[in-house]
């Protein structure tokens, strides 16, 4: 017989762990890796200078009157398309809503349809091709089953959002501007699109001051306004 060597080793790695049923246990090491740690390192966003240039033109310290804040935005949007601008809210206490009809077009135009029974052969096959949908009573029985479908889109017609009607020809006193404004989900915040950077200031301003009165300057804590691509600037809010 040939010479046996022994190594002595430390009493913890001479004899590995036991795992179940006496089978010795796999350890596993991380082993560094440099791909892995570069692409774990934090990445710096460089922000073009149409933004550095909006941004400067804001004092982010100030609150804003609402006349001004709107005009700010409209200066700073800088997208080539026609952005959309927005209503951003932080208000006291999650479960807040309200509905309001908006004085102006928020430049997004809604196909609205009135549930026949077109409407429920369309449903029986899945297709959805309108945005809002209008119903009478006599309808309604009929919308039941697809309930599951339409609900979760808010689609679902209810008094509520003024989408049950009494008749087909009340379909033309609905606006699609007429909004439910609800806080997030666990959370105390709103956002609502309010119009089109392109449309008049004094409409931006009516439509912004209809959604803050719905909801109520007691309630509201901070409010911005910003556009598709532009800076935030902060609104004044003025209890009345």
């Amino acid at each position: 017989m040939g010479k046996t060597k022994t190594a002595f080793l430390d009493q913890s790695a001479q004899e590995p762990k036991k795992g179940k049923k006496g089978q010795p246990e796999v350890i596993s090491m991380d082993v560094p890796n440099e791909a892995t740690s570069e692409t774990r390192k934090k990445r710096v966003h460089i922000r073009g200078s149409k933004h550095k240039q909006a941004v400067a033109k804001v004092d982010k310290s100030r609150l804003y009157q609402l006349s001004d804040a709107v005009q700010l935005v409209k200066d700073t949007s800088y997208s080539k398309f026609d952005g959309t601008v927005e209503l951003h809210l932080t208000v006291k206490k999650e479960g807040i809503s309200a509905k309001v009809a908006l004085p102006h077009s928020t430049g997004s135009s809604k196909k609205i349809e009135v549930a026949d029974e077109a409407t429920i052969e369309k449903l029986k096959t899945g297709k959805i091709d309108f945005d809002v949908l209008l119903a009478t009573p006599e309808m309604m029985p009929k919308l039941v089953p697809f309930a599951r479908i339409l609900g979760p889109k808010g689609m679902m017609p209810n008094p509520k959002n003024g989408t049950l009607i009494k008749s087909v020809e009340d379909a033309k006193k609905y606006s699609s501007d007429t909004l439910i404004i609800k806080t997030e989900r666990k959370s105390p915040l709103m956002h609502v699109s309010v119009g089109k950077v392109s449309q008049k200031a004094q409409e931006l301003t009516e439509n912004v001051d209809s959604v803050l009165k719905a909801i109520g300057a007691r309630q509201i804590v901070k409010a911005s306004l910003c556009a598709t691509m532009g800076p935030s600037v902060k609104i004044e809010i003025v209890n009345s």
